[in-house]
């Protein structure tokens, strides 16, 4: 029996709610005294769960609807096509099923690799962009886009945008959840913040080898992540209690969840959680992960609020592409740097 359900909630019900939904739209619309109030509801989830689901932040259903679409229409296409996008060295692009593993993962010894394919962007820079023109430039490369699919990539794009926009007004709520100045994460995020925009397809697996998984479990290297679902259920969250839970689609919210980098940041205050997917439904499953990250030079050191005398730093500073890309040689068999064996 594989992990997910070895180890699995025993009261659903009474569980649940340790993944509170919070709503953002006061904060996000300046209401009187809603920026700390919101604040002290995400800080209360970041230090007990690492989850929670986000309401209020405004991202209309069409957008979402159209972005799930154009996952669709990217992963109908033959894999002769999306083998043309293949993801390169600034992970972007396409990554075929079982071309990635849980190695940097510290939850579970992955021994397979992932179930899924994934079709992967990023801000899309033009040609006249500074990191284009003037020559590569690591983790800021140029989407990559099949021909005679420019209503999937408009609808991509959109809901790349709109969910930047997102991160970015969230940003203030972050900063006051660590009791910090609402600007202070500002400087950190200028200049194209490293976003990853992940189109995840999940075929339906069997379930029989305890060991393969969608994505195997792991925690997200990114600042957060924001997780757009659909029905089909698969994900499973390792709560504080060890057990695993399978937390439900709730209507217009995005699931949030905390990564390494904040961890990081908040010198383990705020927690990193566990989670993946096994996708044993019998149909195939669908979601979108943006990765919202700071830019890949800024300089991550434990956060003032989160440093004392009796409570000194764990980590030492450290530049985000340096962690980021240690990251990606860990799970990624593309990559140049990768560290493991292909199984």
């Amino acid at each position: 029996m594989n992990i997910f359900k070895a180890m699995a909630v025993k009261n659903l019900e009474e569980v649940t709610r340790e993944i509170p939904v919070i709503d953002v739209g006061p904060a996000f619309r300046g209401e009187p005294g809603a920026l700390d109030r919101v604040a002290a509801e995400v800080r209360r989830a970041s230090e007990r769960v690492g989850f929670f689901y986000l309401a209020g932040h405004g991202v209309p259903p069409s957008i979402v609807d159209g972005a799930f679409a154009a996952s669709r229409e990217f992963h109908a296409m033959s894999l002769e096509r999306k083998q043309a996008l293949r993801i390169n060295e600034n992970n972007i692009g396409y990554l075929p099923v079982m071309e990635s593993i849980q190695g940097a993962s510290q939850v579970h010894k992955a021994t397979r690799p992932n179930y899924n394919e994934s079709f992967f962007i990023s801000h899309d820079r033009g040609a006249d962009h500074p990191d284009v023109k003037n020559g590569p430039t690591p983790l800021r490369g140029t989407n990559q886009w099949p021909d005679g699919h420019d209503g999937m990539r408009t609808a991509m794009v959109r809901y790349f945008r709109t969910m930047e926009a997102v991160g970015d007004r969230f940003l203030p709520v972050l900063a006051r959840a660590l009791e910090l100045p609402a600007d202070w994460f500002d400087t950190f995020f200028r200049d194209e913040a490293h976003i990853n925009l992940r189109f995840l397809h999940y075929p339906p697996q069997e379930s029989d080898d305890d060991e393969q998984f969608g994505q195997g479990p792991h925690t997200d290297n990114s600042f957060i992540t924001m997780l757009a679902r659909e029905d089909v259920p698969g994900l499973a969250v390792r709560l504080p209690s060890g057990e695993w839970l399978a937390p439900p689609v709730i209507e217009g919210t995005l699931l949030v969840n905390l990564g390494n980098i904040m961890k990081r940041w908040s010198n383990d205050r705020f927690l990193s959680t566990p989670h993946g997917v096994l996708n044993d439904s019998g149909k195939d499953r669908y979601s979108i992960a943006f990765f919202y990250s700071p830019t890949v030079s800024a300089r991550i050191e434990c956060v003032p609020t989160c440093v004392s005398a009796a409570n000194p730093a764990r980590y030492e500073p450290a530049v985000y592409r340096d962690l980021v890309l240690d990251f990606y040689n860990a799970n990624y068999f593309h990559r140049k740097g990768y560290a493991g064996g292909k199984l």
